[in-house]
């Protein structure tokens, strides 16, 4: 992978080369190998490049052979030698950035039907004076952009956005309700007033004179395309095509490896690995130093089953202190996951082995994996309830059970919240929709505009919710940064869009079946890992917050949301902070995804908004 960044101009002055400088230099991380510009008047692009395919060639940005069309990509193109095959084109280089290129320069928009991979690219069409901007199908990779009446600018991450702009941009405080209800902010805002990113599955037309048209090329399959099917025909239907996505994502002429958690779904990746190459796969593994929480023992006897080259480590607090700034800057927005510092330590890791990881995102969302899809039916028939009465009554109820009542508690939350779009994204939420009125006056004005369409099929409606909105919002935005802080590309292989569209056209009963979650993906997992990674209770990548908000991080917490500086304390008001610090301390209740949130908040505004460390001056420490 790579970052991209560029100008155009509506106004007709020349973009500065000196300032596309800049921008990129804010990218190097994500392109430690080269850098590369081309500017024609009010048109500018910048490159920096992770050399993963044609590593000697396919330098950026890239003209066409007719010089009309130019092309700033990010990302892998995974059938580019199919495609290479099949176009009718004077190619230059080995690589796939040409061979996205040719096809948009032949096909046009047409063409990003034939891309399989994960990328985000832009392109200008010389003669048009249109720009596209091109996000790929589940938004594994992220493209943002800033568009007023004078200028487009885009890049891979807002930070390189900054410096073109006329003025340091805001808060946007809409956002920052987004952000406390769901630990990101739906596509297109961003916390940054204005500056938004390109939706997933999405392409964005500029013309030269600002005008710009957004146009969806992709989407899930609807319910009309689900088809009965037999369990076992669903499972030999996932079955290949998890091996053929595994394949795919493991085009690259750079070593590959993957991250190995112990897990059934990064578990299943490693094993397709083993069987498609003779050499041992380099797998990954970290662990949090607390036993409860250890998943390295599992991990280990993953890869000696496996016959994996396996590495560990362990972080601990001082790993969370000493990075958080640093992270906070490469993620443009808070570190909204505790785990996000532990996958930031296991990147820097793999990078002394490989460029390249291979990761489980995906299997949860689209198999329903996650507790709360056995909830999906009640979460949906709960509404009959009338919201006047259900939201007070599981308000007051959760709000005095005891600390280790936790689960519980979350589905009260989840249930209280008025509509059905807010109970399904209650699960995840630090904050419910009524914690957000008290708190800032207000809960929530815009919602994502990807929502799940109405099907009555209640698991199918929150898995598409997810698929759409928590996924590239979240989890995905969250991997990109983390690993390209190490200069480490992530490749999710169970979000092949051919397979993400596989699984939208199987029935619910398939995902979910006898109280068990990722049924169809366990059934295929049998058939390469033994029952005891299989079966095992689903744990997740936690990292013990509770006990280290209690110890050695609670003054730290402590003095960074009640202190009069504090931008959280103002925007919350101190009191209520306190109240939730004291709740955790004491043993009350269990409160550290929402401290964690807040302290996250507070940490993004230091860095981005404190006048003593403007963003534009502020630089990550070096990594690699």
């Amino acid at each position: 992978m790579c970052g991209i960044a560029g100008v155009i101009r509506f106004d007709g002055a020349a973009v500065d080369a000196e300032l596309l400088s800049t921008m990129t230099g804010m990218l190097v991380h994500r392109g430690p190998d080269a850098e590369g510009f081309w500017v024609d008047g009010p048109v500018g692009f910048g490159h920096r490049r992770l050399s993963i395919i044609d590593l000697s060639g396919s330098a950026q940005p890239m003209a066409a052979a007719d010089g009309r069309h130019h092309i700033c990509f990010n990302g892998e193109i995974f059938n580019y030698r199919q495609l290479r095959a099949q176009i009718t084109y004077p190619f230059r280089t080995g690589g796939d950035t040409e061979v996205a290129l040719a096809t948009f320069a032949t096909k046009g928009a047409a063409g990003l039907d034939d891309l399989i991979g994960q990328f985000a690219f832009a392109v200008h069409d010389t003669e048009s004076g249109q720009t596209h901007l091109v996000r790929d199908r589940v938004g594994v990779l992220p493209l943002y952009y800033y568009l007023d009446s004078t200028q487009l600018v885009f890049a891979s991450e807002i930070k390189a956005i900054l410096p073109a702009l006329p003025r340091r941009p805001s808060v946007d405080h809409v956002s920052v309700a987004d952000y406390l209800a769901a630990r990101s902010v739906p596509a297109p805002r961003t916390l940054f007033d204005r500056i938004h990113k390109l939706l997933p599955g999405h392409l964005l037309t500029v013309a030269r004179d600002g005008k710009s048209q957004l146009r969806r090329y992709w989407s899930p399959p609807s319910v009309d395309e689900v088809r009965p099917v037999e369990p076992e025909e669903a499972v030999n239907r996932l079955d290949e095509a998890l091996q053929r996505a595994v394949e795919r994502a493991t085009v690259a002429d750079t070593p590959v490896g993957s991250y190995l958690s112990g897990g059934v779904d990064s578990s299943l990746v490693v094993a397709l690995m083993t069987r498609q190459t003779d050499e041992p796969v380099h797998t990954f593994s970290v662990g949090f130093g607390v036993q409860r929480h250890d998943e390295l023992p599992i991990a280990r006897s993953v890869s000696s089953f496996l016959g994996t080259r396996h590495h560990e480590l362990v972080v601990g607090p001082d790993d969370f202190s000493d990075l958080w700034s640093t992270l906070t800057w490469h993620r443009d927005a808070p570190v909204s996951e505790p785990a996000d510092i532990a996958v930031h330590r296991l990147a820097r890791l793999a990078r002394e082995h490989v460029r390249v990881v291979l990761s489980g995102e995906g299997a949860d969302e689209l198999f329903g994996g996650y507790p709360k899809y056995r909830m999906a039916g009640l979460t949906s028939r709960v509404g009959l309830i009338p919201a006047w009465l259900r939201g007070p009554v599981f308000h007051e109820v959760q709000r005095v059970l005891p600390a280790n009542a936790n689960r519980l508690r979350i589905a009260l939350r989840a249930l209280g919240e008025m509509d059905e779009q807010g109970r399904r994204e209650g699960w995840f939420a630090p904050f419910t929709g009524r914690e957000r009125q008290e708190l800032l006056g207000f809960a929530r004005r815009e919602r994502g505009r990807l929502l799940p369409a109405e099907t009555g099929d209640a698991l199918r409606g929150m898995l598409e919710a997810d698929v759409l909105g928590w996924l590239p919002d979240n989890l995905l935005e969250r991997g990109d940064r983390m690993t390209m802080a190490a200069s480490v590309e992530m490749r999710p292989p169970l979000l092949d869009h051919e397979l993400v569209e596989l699984a939208f056209r199987m029935p619910s009963e398939v995902k979910v079946r006898d109280g068990q979650g990722k049924w169809v993906l366990k059934q295929v997992a049998r058939r390469y890992l033994p029952p005891e990674i299989v079966d095992r209770r689903k744990i997740g990548f936690r990292v013990p917050l509770d006990e280290w908000f209690r110890r050695g991080l609670s003054d730290f917490s402590r003095d960074m949301l009640t202190g009069q500086s504090s931008f959280v304390g103002h925007l919350l008001g101190t009191a209520a902070v306190k109240q939730l610090l004291e709740a955790h301390e004491q043993g009350r209740r269990n409160e550290e995804i929402r401290i964690w949130t807040l302290l996250c908040l507070e940490v993004w505004h230091n860095v981005f908004f404190r006048d003593d460390a403007p963003v534009r001056t502020v630089r990550p420490v070096p990594t690699v």
